[in-house]
């Protein structure tokens, strides 16, 4: 019998759907899931556009965001993940450009000194139906009389069959928000930066569509508990599956990409079949 969680986040709850022998390896063996480039990236214009936003609007500059940008690196620069990297020079110039790409995509999409910020960072820790739920909003705005959540993406837009999982998890966090303060959100932002954002209506439907999959998913997770079987959902994620070489099954499915020309060459783990 493996160990029960104590709560889903909306990423612990979508690892699961997604594959839940990648989410044991995770969240029950707790095996080291090191940060990725990419993540990295995220993190850390994340942490920028927190401290801007906490500021008055009239201090929303890009130029104020470059001084952040200096004070917050080195405390990250510091950091294991980032260390755990191990960039060459060149390769650190151009992980500070691409994460200062970032975080001045901002101002791609909106002009942050003419939002109204609640809240950045916003931790919510509530019951959603039976399932104990604790996330953190980004930014939680105030449009008029209305509530709206904001989820920074430094990722690259994805089609319209990938971004599913994306609105289900700002309508948990609209959900949790509702939950706290009696009143919905009117808007759900994901606002992937340098590119567009993504406006979506927050309507019940919406909530009970997000709440269906949350629910079902701590089903799963108690029985797979209760039975210690996680079974193994190959696909082609298995290319970014830091676990897949502790999964006959990932690997197969790796093996069988790479020898049909179906895995993308920049997948970090296309290096093990090749």
């Amino acid at each position: 019998m493996a160990d029960k969680p104590p709560y889903l986040s909306p990423s612990s709850a979508a690892a699961f759907v997604s594959c839940p022998r990648r989410w044991r390896f995770k969240y029950v063996d707790r095996l080291p899931d090191p940060s990725g480039r990419a993540a990295l990236v995220g993190t850390f214009a994340h942490r920028v556009l927190e401290l801007l936003c906490q500021d008055e609007p009239r201090g929303r500059t890009v130029d104020a965001a470059k001084d952040l940008a200096r004070t917050a690196w080195e405390e990250f620069a510091a950091s294991d993940d980032y260390r755990n990297l191990e960039l060459d020079a060149d390769e650190a110039r151009a992980f500070r450009w691409q994460a200062w790409l970032a975080i001045a995509g901002l101002w791609d999409i909106e002009d942050p000194a003419t939002v109204d910020v609640v809240s950045t960072e916003q931790k919510v820790q509530v019951e959603l139906g039976s399932v104990p739920f604790v996330g953190i909003i980004d930014r939680v705005d105030r449009m008029g009389q209305d509530l709206v959540v904001s989820d920074y993406k430094s990722g690259t837009l994805p089609g319209y069959r990938w971004r599913h999982d994306k609105i289900q998890q700002v309508m948990l966090y609209a959900a949790a928000l509702q939950s706290e303060t009696g009143k919905r959100p009117s808007r759900a932002r994901l606002l992937y930066l340098g590119q567009r954002i993504l406006d979506i209506r927050v309507t019940q439907a919406r909530i009970d569509n997000a709440l269906a999959m949350l629910t079902e998913a701590w089903v799963e997770i108690d029985q797979a508990c209760g039975s210690d079987q996680f079974e193994p959902r190959p696909s082609v994620l298995c290319g970014w599956c830091p676990f897949v070489e502790q999964c006959p099954e990932g690997r197969a499915e790796l093996v069988a990409r790479v020898e049909a020309g179906r895995l993308p060459a920049h997948a970090p783990s296309a290096a093990l079949v090749a």
